[in-house]
């Protein structure tokens, strides 16, 4: 197993920025987090621990965390790598990536956890040294139970980053996939959108219910994807039979390029989710926390399951 280097640094302390720093640390490494909210600080280490109990891994190694409030006092010589967490703002990470280059070693990683801004837009301010150092590393919510670790490079991305990078993320017990071609959404991304578009024009066509969607996921096609992905699953199953129903059933798939009414009409009257307790479902505080709880307790469920598969 690659042994990984012991520090590193998180630029934003948030739901991802947390996660993030709790895989870490799970994994060994020596975790500073930068947040300049006061809140943010207080609440990581008991955010940290209580990850950290979900991982079966030291609750204590949460107050090893370094915590910051500028990157003026980040221990810059010794991190090998930064992960920017920062709001989904395309100017405010432009605007940040330079400060982290022009602060870190010539060979610290600077990655990007944007899960919709091209690496490249993101890179194209800095100099021509420093353009070579910046991937993407894209978690998916929460970054501490989700093992899929995107590794995104742009036109510039050197190959000793991803293979770092990948390196890493194995040692940490992560399943990393490298997206060679820096596009819109990356792989994970554009599979959901691609799923929630058919489910929703499902829906908004009376075709079934949300509840009819998800327990068509769950339950049929989306229960066999634990054992085996996608392309596999078609192996098995023959990819002459594949091509056979695909010429079918593709001319009568949705393939809009906005959202349909539905959704729009549900935003306007704020019906968004557990955010503001109603979407397709109706909420009360103690519903969306054991919906919450049986979630996570599921992942977490999965989770051992996959455990020898991840690693080196």
């Amino acid at each position: 197993m690659t042994t990984p280097p012991r520090t590193m640094l998180v630029v934003g302390g948030g739901i991802m920025g947390s996660g993030i720093a709790t895989s870490f640390v799970a994994a060994g490494w020596t975790v500073h987090v930068m947040s300049p909210s006061q809140k943010t600080r207080d609440a990581l280490p008991a955010s940290i621990r209580t990850g950290l109990s979900k991982l079966q891994a030291d609750e204590a190694l949460a107050g090893t965390v370094g915590l910051h409030a500028s990157l003026d006092t980040v221990p810059w010589t010794d991190l090998a790598l930064v992960v920017e967490s920062v709001t989904e703002d395309l100017p405010l990470k432009q605007r940040l990536f330079p400060d982290l280059a022009a602060r870190s070693g010539a060979r610290t990683i600077l990655a990007t956890n944007t899960s919709s801004f091209p690496i490249g837009d993101i890179a194209r301010g800095l100099s021509e040294a420093d353009r070579p150092r910046v991937a993407g590393l894209h978690y998916f919510m929460p970054a501490h139970l989700v093992p899929l670790v995107e590794i995104v490079r742009s036109e510039w991305t050197a190959d000793w980053v991803v293979d770092t990078l990948e390196a890493w993320m194995r040692a940490a017990r992560k399943a990393p996939i490298r997206v060679n071609r820096d596009i819109t959404g990356f792989i994970g991304n554009r599979l959901q959108a691609a799923l929630i578009r058919e489910a929703l024009y499902l829906v908004e066509s009376g075709v079934t219910t949300a509840q009819g969607i998800d327990d068509a996921v769950r339950f049929g096609f989306g229960f066999r994807f634990l054992a085996c992905g996608p392309m596999k699953q078609k192996e098995f199953s023959g990819w002459d039979t594949n091509l056979a129903a695909g010429n079918v059933i593709y001319p009568t798939l949705c393939n809009g390029t906005r959202h349909g009414r539905m959704l729009h009409e549900m935003i306007e009257q704020g019906r968004i989710g557990m955010k503001t307790k109603r979407g397709f479902w109706e909420y009360t505080d103690e519903t969306i926390a054991q919906e919450k709880a049986a979630y996570e307790k599921k992942l977490r469920q999965a989770f051992e399951l996959l455990q020898s598969e991840l690693g080196s």
